[in-house]
């Protein structure tokens, strides 16, 4: 407690440099905190997007073999209606389980008559998509149940169709005994993909009209959604015991699995981060050091007399370095406010962008983790506390009779 008051009354008589001291202290924390609090929200809002803005649920259930031969074979990885009933079963009988729903994947040519393009499409029961999306569901309503041959066109695909609420196109494609097939639909509305890429091809429709198109009563797979991302692996674990015990030849995928962009970003993202804290880090700490080596070279006069009424160097070491580690400890104290004060400036402006190769808006935003703030801060501490010791380790050597003349 001695020694913390010392400290405080020599950052309070140098209070200039102190403050700047604090002040660089403050801000490294601060920015490293919103980047932190930016990723974290970033990797949240992604995860939530797939799982269920882009309704590809928790875990995805596969027939085995369906990853690395399922897009030249489709055919042969199709789950038949009997199948498809008796892993729902399976599936349901887990707690952690809120929803398992059937897909069918479909590709073919689209034409309002006069325009013909490619196109890519999912057919999903619209009550299940509905509960899945939650509040990802277009303002206009999802896919009718009761009116099979309505689907969702991507927002681009039905400007290069000329395709409006209520207007209708042909599509046509092979079934998968290889016959021609052809059937309207029925435009309900339009919807964004967020992809750029994506957002001039794709298709929502009803599984019952999907499974019409290629002339099968199956799905190539089904997707299940849990109450909670936590619960992932052993959920996952329990399907996979259950399908053994039952004959059920299976794969299943998580959705990061099937997340390339996921993984691509938070690499990204995790790089960034770790090149901005370590440039802020560095500055932090080298204000810290000047600060103190200045402050030990201007009281050697000090330490010679403290050594000379027999305080040991190791008191001397121990007196700079908690003031440094007091640095440490105003700094992150001050970077704590700043880091909440710009949360909460940020949420009330509502600042949004659209990130590359988005066709859609986000809001800029950033979680406060209250944990990564505690061990930045002992970091800090730490860090300023050794970036004392070292000046004062040099200043502790000097022989008290030179230390006392020292001008």
């Amino acid at each position: 407690m001695m020694w913390l008051k010392f400290a405080l009354r020599n950052i309070y008589k140098n209070r200039r440099r102190s403050a700047a001291t604090i002040l660089a202290v403050a801000l490294g924390f601060c920015s490293i905190s919103l980047f932190h609090g930016y990723t974290q929200e970033t990797y949240a809002g992604v995860a939530t997007s797939i799982i269920h803005g882009g309704g590809v649920g928790h875990l995805t259930v596969f027939k085995q073999g369906f990853s690395e031969r399922g897009r030249l074979e489709p055919e042969k990885y199709l789950f038949d209606e009997q199948e498809v009933k008796k892993i729902q079963a399976l599936v349901k009988s887990i707690s952690e389980v809120l929803l398992v729903t059937p897909r069918l994947n479909l590709s073919g040519l689209i034409s309002n008559g006069k325009t013909s393009t490619i196109f890519l499409a999912e057919g999903v029961v619209p009550d299940d998509d509905a509960r899945l999306r939650g509040e990802f569901m277009l303002k206009g309503g999802g896919l009718d149940s009761q009116t099979p041959s309505a689907v969702q066109v991507a927002t681009d695909l039905a400007t290069i169709l000329e395709l409006v609420p209520g207007g209708n196109a042909v599509i046509m494609g092979n079934t998968f005994s290889g016959m021609v097939n052809a059937l309207d639909v029925d435009m309900r509305n339009t919807y964004n993909t967020g992809v750029d890429a994506t957002n001039d091809k794709f298709i929502r429709m009803s599984l019952e009209h999907a499974q019409l198109f290629y002339d099968t009563q199956g799905a190539d797979k089904l997707v299940v959604l849990l109450d909670n991302i936590q619960h992932i692996p052993a959920v996952k674990a329990q399907i996979q015991a259950l399908a053994k015990k039952n004959g059920l030849d299976i794969e299943i995928k998580t959705w990061d699995e099937l997340a390339t962009f996921y993984h691509q970003l938070k690499s990204m993202f995790d790089m960034i981060f770790l090149f901005i804290f370590t440039i802020v880090i560095v500055v932090a700490v080298m204000s810290v050091i000047n600060t103190m080596s200045m402050t030990v070279i201007e009281r050697i006069r000090e330490i010679g007399t403290l050594r000379a009424i027999g305080v040991r160097r190791s008191g001397i070491k121990w007196l700079f370095s908690v003031e440094g580690g007091a640095l440490g400890l105003l700094g992150s104290a001050l970077g704590v406010i700043l880091t909440i004060s710009v949360h909460f400036l940020m949420k009330s402006m509502a600042f949004t962008f659209i990130p590359p190769s988005s066709s859609a808006e986000v809001t800029l935003s950033v979680q406060l983790d209250i944990g990564f703030m505690l061990v930045l801060s002992l970091l800090l501490i730490l860090l300023a506390l050794l970036s004392a010791y070292f000046p004062a380790k040099r200043a502790a050597k000097s022989p008290i009779v030179d230390a006392l003349g020292h001008v």
